[in-house]
């Protein structure tokens, strides 16, 4: 059989101009080069005139700042045949593959119903061709149910490694070998590595990986008509090549596929592995059977699992050590907004896991919402801050008090309800669980853990609920990822769209803050918690604004929080601070702006481990007023 290709002098001058061909990057739609804007309205869509491509990008007002997402973009590391956007587009893609009239993908793989061990997989515009080769570490497989191709293996246990239906796993002696659990049943497989279709030079094959990969990306160079290009070499229409010993290639119009042949699957360590005269490895030695195995100074039975370490579990199988792992899935970093990523101790694959919703109450009092949305609503009543709409599996209530002013109120005290179990919060830290008063630590084994610290009380429960309270008016609430668009109340639905926070009890989404905090009252004097809010620049508000409040408030913006100032506007708290100084007249209501301010910092990695002693700002513990006088000093 011939093997033709394009001459080797043109080839290689294609070969440079395509490593020389730059990966196109548009700025208007990879990046926004500017200075950074503040904005007012906070969770809010923006409107920037200086991004052209307006559709690739949604701007939102977060902490106080401007901030613009691009949108998703599926990923395209180790593709060197990228597509450029259309015009109505904003992500790269990679070339797909076309077999029989059916569009595939990069990355994809799909059978023929005839015959499911006959796998195709498609990686950048290249199908490689290949039949699977079944393993079976059981004694007694079933036949392959209809449609499969591999037997089964009742039990999911693979070298002592269980197999869980979220994860695969695969062997350490093959890690080309993969085995999937379903409803009871074990099948193991092993296929080839598709055919790469990058320069040589950027091919990655790391130590443990099952398939070597691409590094980098490109756009793709189109070869002359009906030709095809792989990796940096070019072949004419009709050609016949061999991409490695193992793979056998055709260029037909422009399309390459390939077939390859896969491996058998061994059992033999890594040092007892030797490439033979064919494309495959061999295993080099043939062992006897041994009733026993010796690893890592001790002496395994045959039968025997024992783990290694988070990751690797074995077995003794005939004086022969088997090992298996779990399939990590890839990591895309950095982790998707509002998601962390995290590799716990004593797990063994890192993840990217979506962060705690978290709604903050301060002040005179001042919300942020589970979305962001930051707002204030002086209301002095009992209400709704949040609770679980669907499966009423939490509600926290809040009672607001005037303290004997005309147009502001504080909260006073929390209840938290989880099914039988009730937790009230009350000044200077006060602590009640179902109606008696305990003192902190307090513990009910499964269910709460209550704790307390300089500054806090802070209330974790057995369903992931956690509340800080500061035992004046500063209260925390987080909840999990898995109540998302569950939840109701002043904290909003934690539905990550900040436009519907102003949700009011009877479904309707409302603009003003009063009527969607009426709306959340709770209790038979509803009627009596309608007070008329303060409206205007009056007297008093001047008054306030000429004393020592703005001196006192300058301190958000002064270098004692400047660590935190490119992260979070102060703007918004600051003008919390002047409010609640106006109907404050003691010199520590400034005191929970700060607070507010600090724990924002704080959850975006960014301590201020001196503010209070920076700005004088006492805990609960030290404070000279008692509730009681500060109501009357308020007079």
């Amino acid at each position: 059989m011939e093997l033709t290709r394009l001459p080797s002098t043109l080839a290689l001058a294609l070969a440079l101009a395509f490593l020389s061909t730059p990966h196109r990057c548009d700025a208007a739609s990879e990046s926004i080069i500017g200075s950074r804007e503040t904005c007012d309205i906070e969770g809010e869509d923006v409107t920037v005139d200086k991004i052209l491509n307006t559709s690739c990008f949604r701007c939102i007002c977060k902490n106080g700042f401007v901030e613009c997402l691009k949108q998703q973009c599926p990923n395209i590391e180790g593709c060197y045949a990228l597509l450029d956007p259309r015009d109505d587009e904003c992500c790269h893609r990679c070339t797909g593959c076309i077999q029989n009239g059916i569009y595939h993908a990069s990355d994809t793989e799909w059978t023929e119903e005839n015959d499911p061990c006959r796998i195709f997989v498609c990686k950048a515009g290249v199908i490689t061709e290949s039949k699977l080769r079944c393993y079976t570490p059981c004694s007694h497989p079933k036949a392959p149910p209809p449609g499969k191709c591999c037997p089964i293996c009742e039990g999911c246990l693979v070298n002592g490694q269980k197999v869980t239906e979220d994860r695969s796993v695969t062997t350490t002696e093959d890690p080309c070998v993969t085995c999937k659990c379903n409803k009871g049943h074990l099948t193991c497989a092993k296929q080839a590595c598709p055919t790469l279709n990058c320069p040589a030079s950027r091919i990655v094959d790391e130590s443990g990986e099952c398939c070597p990969h691409c590094r980098g990306s490109a756009r793709f160079f189109s070869p002359p008509k009906g030709a095809c290009m792989l990796g940096t070499r070019l072949y004419n229409s009709g050609s016949e090549f061999y991409a490695d010993p193992c793979t056998h290639c055709k260029c037909i119009n422009s399309a390459i596929s390939c077939v390859r042949d896969t491996c058998p699957v061994l059992e033999c360590p890594k040092e007892h592995q030797v490439q033979g005269s064919h494309c495959c490895p061999n295993c080099l030695l043939v062992e006897e059977s041994r009733a026993s195995c010796s690893y890592g100074g001790r002496t395994y039975v045959d039968g025997e699992n024992w783990k290694l370490d988070s990751c690797k579990t074995c077995t003794c199988k005939q004086g022969k050590v088997r090992c298996a792992m779990p399939q990590c899935p890839p990591i895309i970093f950095p982790c998707p907004p509002n998601s962390k990523f995290e590799h716990p101790e004593g797990q063994c694959c890192p993840r990217c896991v979506e962060r705690d919703g978290v709604c903050t109450v301060f002040g005179d009092p001042h919300y942020r919402t589970f979305d962001g949305k930051f707002y204030s609503f002086k209301g002095p009543c009992r209400y709704q801050l949040v609770t679980d709409c669907f499966s009423h599996t939490f509600s926290i209530r809040v009672t607001n008090d005037a303290r004997r002013t005309k147009f502001s109120a504080w909260t006073k005290t929390i209840a938290i309800k989880i099914g039988d179990l009730k937790v009230n919060l009350g000044q200077k830290m006060r602590v009640k669980v179902n109606g008696k008063k305990v003192d902190v630590p307090y513990r009910i084994p499964n269910q709460l853990d209550i704790n307390r610290t300089d500054e806090s009380v802070l209330v974790n429960t057995r369903i992931g609920i956690k509340v800080l309270w500061d035992g004046i008016s500063f209260l925390e609430v987080s909840v999990p990822s898995s109540y998302r668009g569950q939840l109701c109340g002043l904290c909003g639905n934690f539905n990550s769209q900040i436009k519907d926070d102003f949700t009011v009890r009877q479904g309707r989404v409302v603009q003003d803050p009063q009527q969607f905090g009426q709306s959340w009252a709770v209790g038979a004097n509803k009627k009596m918690c309608i007070r008329t809010p303060r409206i205007g620049n009056t007297t008093r508000q001047r008054r306030c604004r000429e004393r020592k409040d703005q001196r006192l408030c300058n301190r958000l913006k002064s270098q004692i929080f400047y660590p935190c100032h490119k992260k979070v506007n102060p703007a918004m708290y600051y003008k919390a601070c002047l409010q609640d100084m106006c109907e404050c007249p003691t010199q520590h209501c400034y005191c929970e702006s700060f607070m507010a301010y600090a724990h924002q910092c704080k959850r975006l990695d960014i301590p201020l481990p001196h503010w209070r002693k920076a700005t004088r700002c006492r805990t609960v513990w030290d404070q000279p007023i008692s509730p009681t006088n500060f109501a009357r000093r308020l007079h």
